[in-house]
């Protein structure tokens, strides 16, 4: 029973993460659209602090947690699949404060990307999501 309370709470987790890294590149790609200074662009600054600080941080917390446990209920520590997939979260983690430091970067009206840029990223979580969930399901080595 406890195998499953820890997998049911991962999931819940990265279902979290999964939508904070999702959504936020798409806030930014709105965000470099706006005039520096204005109402909108104050409201996307408020806007990507909270999802960053209120539901992708402690969500990547969580996942970290009870991903690492579930790899010790399981031994996995020495399976080749799992050991890509751990490979594959660092990146997603990467990926994670990167986002972060743009974030900062738009918090003080640094930003010099254009929207296209922010969009290109936003792909970027769900291809390491795509591969990330078929190694945990498939476990093909």
């Amino acid at each position: 029973m406890a195998y499953e309370l820890l997998k049911a709470a991962h999931l819940v987790a990265v279902i979290s993460w999964m939508a904070g890294l999702l959504y936020l590149p798409r806030l930014y790609v709105y965000h470099a659209d706006t005039k520096v200074g204005s109402e909108q662009s104050e409201t996307f600054k408020i806007m990507e602090r909270r999802l960053l600080r209120g539901i992708m941080n402690p969500a990547m917390i969580l996942v970290w947690v009870f991903g690492l446990a579930l790899a010790w209920q399981g031994a996995w520590w020495h399976a080749g699949w799992w050991q890509v997939k751990f490979s594959l979260v660092v990146g997603l983690t990467a990926v994670h404060h990167l986002y972060g430091r743009w974030r900062k970067d738009f918090a003080a009206d640094r930003n010099t990307r254009p929207a296209r840029y922010y969009r290109w990223w936003n792909e970027v979580p769900t291809l390491l999501m795509i591969a990330i969930v078929f190694l945990a399901v498939l476990r093909p080595f």
